[in-house]
């Protein structure tokens, strides 16, 4: 069975292009290899340095991603911070990491353009904390989306870089994890081709919603005036509101009114009010379980510390090893 890490970065809620996207082949994966997931709260603070609830965003994660199917029983899931190993890695990696290869990152470029006044040693470092991440465990598979392919690869020289310098074959090189699907992609109601929390909260259903959230977000979702032609080609935000009525309502709902739009008959309004019909009663289980889990601290905390515990055991058995590799020896 091959060892799988992922991160979870603590930015709040789920929404539904979290649900569609990756997270459904999580659940599925979970069951399939040894999952390792992490809330990733030492990442948060590359960007977000003073935090103003970093304890309450983490709790969110924990208990959407828990709502939504993560299963602490078939997985480990656990708190970044509560593994002080990857820390220690992390600092080993980067005696061996160059400046010249971190500032060439794509995302570093672009982060330090997004922040230009707090461009910070962990912005530069970012790769190896996700490289010390992924092989704290000496995964074989991280699942990662196309933003990450370039951090993906940088963890393979590290590792290579390692076990060439100590002449020693100790971590397998990782791959990204091929969900053998495509993935299914919820854009936002915003017009965008994608729901992102980041660049509009608004665009954004979250599995927490409240019945009227839902209603008032998608009443304002934006449209056109409509189709002037039988079967006109559908413009990026009317795309989107079908693609959303796809994932969601059944196909008898979404063939009826795909017929009115090609005959030029759709009313904006009925087709928006039934969708958000459908994404409550889609989203009603996950509203009730994230309202079951909040109000449950104990379990909450039952959770953290299984994960904490599993997590440092297999952290504490690569460390002492890589250590050894090193040369650090006790007296």
């Amino acid at each position: 069975m091959e060892i799988v890490v992922s991160g979870i970065r603590p930015t709040g809620d789920l929404h539904l292009g979290n649900y569609f996207g990756a997270l459904r082949n999580f659940l599925k994966m979970q069951h399939e290899n040894n999952c390792y997931f992490f809330i990733a709260d030492y990442h948060s603070l590359t960007t977000h340095p003073t935090p103003e609830d970093l304890h309450g965003n983490v709790k969110r994660v924990l208990v959407n991603y828990l709502a939504a199917g993560l299963d602490p029983e078939a997985a480990c899931v656990y708190i970044q911070s509560d593994v002080p190993q990857i820390a220690e890695l992390y600092l080993l990696l980067n005696m061996n990491a160059y400046v010249g290869e971190l500032e060439r990152v794509a995302s570093f470029k672009e982060k330090i353009r997004r922040q230009p006044d707090n461009v910070n040693a962990g912005l530069l470092t970012y790769p190896t904390l996700m490289a010390a991440d992924i092989i704290i465990h000496r995964a074989h598979k991280v699942p990662v989306g196309k933003d990450q392919e370039q951090h993906l690869e940088m963890t393979r020289n590290f590792v290579n870089r390692f076990n060439r310098m100590y002449k020693v074959d100790y971590f397998p090189e990782p791959t990204a994890y091929n969900f053998g699907e495509e993935l299914i992609k919820i854009p936002g109601l915003d017009g965008s081709t994608k729901m992102s929390k980041s660049d509009n909260e608004n665009s954004c259903l979250y599995l927490g919603d409240s019945q009227e959230a839902i209603r008032k977000k998608l009443k304002r979702a934006v449209t056109d005036q409509g189709p002037t032609e039988p079967n006109q080609p559908k413009p990026q935000a009317i795309e989107n509101i079908f693609n959303i009525m796809k994932a969601v309502s059944s196909v008898d709902t979404y063939n009826h009114f795909s017929d009115l739009y090609n005959n030029c008959q759709i009313r904006y309004g009925d087709m928006k009010a039934q969708l958000a019909e459908d994404v409550i009663i889609f989203t009603n289980p996950f509203r009730e379980k994230i309202a079951e889990l909040t109000a449950d601290t104990e379990y909450l905390r039952k959770v953290a510390r299984i994960g904490a515990e599993k997590a440092r055991e297999s952290a504490s058995k690569t460390v002492k090893e890589v250590r050894e590799i090193i040369g650090f020896k006790s007296f």
